[in-house]
């Protein structure tokens, strides 16, 4: 398989070749349909002088005719009896028709250079035939001649032949030269890039590349090199995900296992096989809720399109939320107030029933006995906005970038006693984020947290 560098080579170094050849057939066409007839013209201009200066110097004929002819021209003087004259270097064919000589003796003119017939590979001007040349009458010693005459092209361009040959040639060569070195310069990028794609495969991603170009090849690299940055660091998310979850399974497995080993002892007292039933109930619960809490998370992953999404009553859902903890507010003797606008919104009912249980179940859980929480829900332009305040122990600055991360836990000294996982915000967004709606949090240490949702809106029916 021929590598990228040496298919540029032949391509470019190809097109030169056929640019040079499509070139020369063009001037060619160029002389052979404009060029030509001039040519004719001033040549046969030039022997009718030639004509006239022996018709006015006939016994200078000889000298005259062998003067013109070291200046750069051919020429044939012929009675067409066998009395014939070569004057300058002689014709490469002495092809011409006996019929042409007899017509220029009777005192017609030939114009053999318009009439030369046209090849592609071969500029008439420079073809040295007799047959490419013009003919006149003239009379010499008082006999009736035909003077043939075309230019001597190896004496009058001899040395521009050369000339022009060789810048030609120099021109392809130094042109294929430059060629080979561009191209050079043109596929280096993309072996190192190639070389980067093997380095990544085997779970590198600390490459660097020249990133400093301005053209098509530099923002490859650019890009490239966010794209590798981008694996690292779905990489490592990757392995801390796999990590959170082992050690998530890990803890309560082990406390199921625990406690199930000393339920086999038959000199348990009920009443702490039945405190031990009910840990690894719980400890089972949580199990439960992690697996379908990864499972949410992994299908919106997989294509956060999917969504069942239908118009519902927004208000009517969030006062569902709140039925649905009840006994949790009433345990802590928390106070809610409610403030609800009656619209609609188009989405996935129950995964948004989802967000509203996990923002509202963290308000009650981390608000103290006695305190607050307040939940509204307004129109704001086209979009309608959620909000979850509660008066709770707060979050620090420093922890409020990080607590839509997976598995990020805020306390983790009183992980146990919530029963948090840490998935249950990470759900949050990534569902918000798949209505393409918003979240946003501030929070107060001491004060209080708020939660702000915004999501499109559908209509606005009322207020309450």
């Amino acid at each position: 398989m021929r590598s990228l560098y040496v298919r540029m080579c032949l391509i470019f170094c190809s097109v030169i070749m056929i640019s040079s050849l499509l070139g020369f057939l063009a001037s060619n066409l160029y002389y052979q349909v404009k060029i030509k007839p001039q040519n004719d013209a001033k040549v046969t201009s030039m022997a009718r002088q030639i004509q006239q200066f022996i018709d006015t110097h006939p016994d200078a004929w000889d000298e005259y005719l062998s003067t013109t002819a070291a200046l750069g021209y051919k020429i044939y003087l012929t009675d067409g009896k066998g009395g014939d004259h070569i004057y300058g270097k002689p014709f490469r064919v002495m092809d011409l028709e006996q019929a042409n000589i007899i017509k220029v003796l009777s005192g017609k003119v030939y114009h053999g250079i318009a009439e030369f017939p046209s090849k592609p590979f071969i500029t008439g001007f420079f073809d040295n035939q007799l047959q490419n040349s013009v003919g006149v009458p003239i009379q010499v010693n008082r006999e009736p001649h035909a003077l043939f005459l075309r230019p001597d092209a190896e004496v009058q361009f001899g040395e521009l032949r050369v000339f022009f040959s060789l810048i030609l040639g120099l021109t392809v060569l130094f042109s294929m030269g430059f060629v080979i070195m561009s191209v050079l310069h043109v596929v280096r990028p993309i072996t190192r890039l190639t070389e980067a794609t093997k380095q990544i495969s085997k779970g590198r991603y600390d490459i660097q590349l020249n990133t400093r170009r301005r053209d098509q090849i530099g923002q490859l690299a650019s890009h490239f090199m966010v794209m590798s940055g981008e694996l690292e660091r779905t990489n490592r998310a990757r392995q801390e995900f796999v990590a959170n979850v082992s050690h998530e399974i890990e803890s309560p497995l082990t406390s199921i296992q625990g406690f199930a080993h000393a339920l086999k002892d038959d000199r348990l007292p009920e009443e702490q096989r039945l405190q031990y039933l009910a840990i690894i109930d719980g400890e089972s619960r949580r199990l439960s809720l992690l697996s379908k809490q990864l499972l949410t998370l992994s299908s919106l992953d997989y294509d956060p399109e999917a969504l069942q999404k239908n118009s519902f009553d927004l208000r009517a859902q969030l006062r569902q939320a709140v039925q649905s903890m009840e006994w949790r507010i009433a345990d802590k003797q928390l106070a809610v107030r409610l403030n609800l606008e009656e619209m609609k919104v188009s989405g996935d009912s129950n995964l948004l029933y989802q967000v509203w249980i996990n923002l509202l179940s963290n308000a009650v859980k981390y608000t103290p006995a006695g305190g607050s929480v307040a939940l509204t829900a307004k129109a704001a332009g086209d979009s309608c906005v959620v909000t979850v305040t509660d008066t709770g122990e707060g979050i620090a600055n420093e922890e409020l970038p990080m607590i839509f991360d997976r598995f990020y836990k805020v306390d983790r000294a009183r992980t146990h006693e919530t029963q948090s996982s840490g998935l249950g915000l990470a759900i949050v967004k990534k569902i918000v984020g798949a209505h393409h709606g918003t979240i946003e949090v501030s929070s107060t240490v001491g004060a209080g947290t708020t939660f702000t949702v915004r999501l499109p809106i559908v209509l606005v029916t009322g207020h309450s």
